[in-house]
């Protein structure tokens, strides 16, 4: 064995591939010009000055044009620490117990949600795990909530059409999300946008789990199989078995599954795989703009209620009297019922004016106002805390600026040179960004105390009869001892709270055996659960 004296640069051999490959020009000729130039080629960032400048100067050489219409350079694979993967460093990871560990749908998702394909990816499993959990276990969860309740009902949905004229708002909205789902990751893919699809995904199926499934869920208890629940069943089926297709060729596994089980199982001719199925194409008469902003606007406003639940510290099982809303949009009752249900929140007011319940305080931006009224920041301080705070903000919002005189100079300031928060009348709370104020009234009259205590009380007793492992059907009786005032609350709202945890007897002078002392609102009682 000798070594042969003329060896060429190995990377002539990787440039000439495209035509090397078919022995091109010597034989197959129309086999190479279909595939010549390709459409996309990939390999990491340590190609650029290899493969991808072999390819282009061969092909710019002997074809004058450029091997490949479209490029992904894929940044290298980094230990959590930002280091570059080693055997040395003892840093490197095995892909093989990767996917043993993780799988390969949540390392491919990983990679998908965290970053552009063409930048440095930090690789380490609590963020694969993490991944895991947002996306693919909700929808795994919200799959398997269609699963149980569909077998116990025996749901078959070729036995039904989606009839949307029948549809709620709610199969509407989502019907809408996910066809403009299909729209928004179609193109994103079309265009090499991978973080944008998986991150369109990955809203969606929270959408659909959190909200749509987590409000529905009484449909899907109903008795019978009345046309609510046909609709139901119909939209959550409609979107689960879209959404694995739209999602397949990032999660290729886990959409298997739940195609074979969704579709193959009951329509043995669909196709085998969901690998064989057509890409989803959305269905305009489906979309309804109006109706996703609609609802966008009324997540916003039930997040800021959250938020002014959490200031007060009122629990969400404490009824609130009135809920007011200042925004550049109104909703119309469906919306607002569902608001008060969310927040717990007796009436919701849509309104031009809060300033009743709120004001605004005012104070220098520093950073600006030194540079120019340095000799004057501690009037403009003194003046700014003295002024009534909603005649200012009209002011500002009006003529764009404070004008005032501080030591015979006048000062004018833009919200740009201002620090501006909102404060809250004593008995209101407020949230608010650039386009919503929400302020909740916290002034509980003793009919939301009662109320409130009520509710804490079926969530205690829900609470001891799922420890004593009972059915779902199970009658019980009640005691409750040690506590005249809870006591007396129960026992005035004895069928409300008989008709929730189906309790058909209540006790108050004498304890079961089966007993737990709870706090209930600082009251402290001793309940008790028996089955009947």
């Amino acid at each position: 064995m000798k070594r042969v004296p003329e060896v060429i640069d190995c990377w002539f051999d990787s440039g000439a591939m495209p035509f090397a490959q078919h022995h091109y020009p010597f034989e197959n000729k129309e086999l190479f010009e279909k595939q010549f130039p390709a459409q996309f080629i990939s390999e990491a960032v340590d190609q650029t000055r290899g493969w991808f400048y072999s390819l282009l100067a061969e092909s710019t050489l002997l074809f004058n044009k450029a091997p490949y219409e479209n490029v992904i350079v894929l940044g290298h694979v980094q230990d959590e620490n930002g280091q570059k993967m080693s055997k040395s460093k003892g840093n490197a990871v095995d892909p093989f117990e990767a996917l043993e560990t993780y799988g390969a749908d949540a390392i491919r998702w990983y990679f998908y949600i965290n970053s552009a394909p063409w930048l440095p990816n930090r690789f380490h499993g609590k963020a694969v795990v993490e991944g895991q959990r947002k996306f693919m276990g909700t929808l795994w969860n919200t799959y398997a909530f269609f699963v149980l309740y569909a077998n116990i009902d025996q749901f078959d949905a070729t036995k039904y059409t989606l009839e949307y004229d029948k549809l709620s708002v709610m199969d509407k909205w989502l019907l809408s999300k996910l066809n403009t789902l299909i729209t928004t990751v179609d193109t994103h893919l079309d265009n090499y946008r991978i973080p944008e699809s998986a991150r369109a995904l990955q809203e969606f199926v929270d959408d659909m789990s959190n909200w749509y499934v987590r409000r529905g869920r009484e449909r899907f208890w109903a008795k019978g199989m009345e046309q609510d629940k046909i609709n139901a069943y119909m939209t959550l089926y409609t979107a689960l078995v879209t959404v694995a297709k739209v999602a397949a060729p990032l999660i290729p596994f886990m959409t298997e599954e739940i195609y074979l089980n969704l579709v193959r199982s009951i329509d043995q001719s669909a196709p085998e795989s969901i690998h064989l199925c057509d890409y989803p194409v959305a269905d305009e008469s489906f979309i309804d703009k109006q109706l996703e902003k609609d609802m966008e606007e009324l997540l916003d406003v039930v997040v800021m209620g959250r938020a002014c639940r959490n200031t007060a510290n009122i629990k969400n099982r404490q009824p609130i009297g009135n809920m007011f809303i200042k925004a550049d949009f109104s909703l119309g009752d469906f919306y607002k019922e569902i608001i008060a249900d969310e927040l717990n929140v007796k009436n919701v007011i849509f309104t031009d004016d809060v300033r009743e319940f709120t004001s605004y305080t005012f104070k220098p931006q520093l950073k600006t106002v030194g540079p120019k009224y340095g000799k004057q920041l501690g009037g403009i301080q003194k003046t700014l805390a003295a002024l009534d705070g909603n005649n200012a903000m009209d002011e500002l919002n009006e003529k764009g600026a404070l004008v005032f005189t501080v030591q015979d100079v006048e000062v004018s300031l833009t919200k740009e040179d201002l620090l501006i928060s909102m404060s809250q009348k004593e008995g209101y709370v407020s949230e608010a960004d650039n386009k919503i104020t929400v302020v909740l009234d916290t002034n509980l009259s003793e009919e939301l105390l009662e109320e409130g205590f009520v509710y804490e009380v079926i969530s205690k007793i829900q609470t001891m009869r799922k420890e004593a492992d009972f059915e779902v059907m199970d009658h019980i009786k009640v005691s409750v001892t040690e506590n005249e005032k809870v006591a007396e609350i129960v026992k005035k709202n004895q069928t409300v709270i008989g008709e929730k945890v189906l309790a058909d007897e209540f006790i108050y002078g004498e304890a079961l055996n089966n007993k737990k002392e709870w706090n209930v609102n600082q009251e402290s009682v001793m309940i008790g659960v028996e089955r009947i």
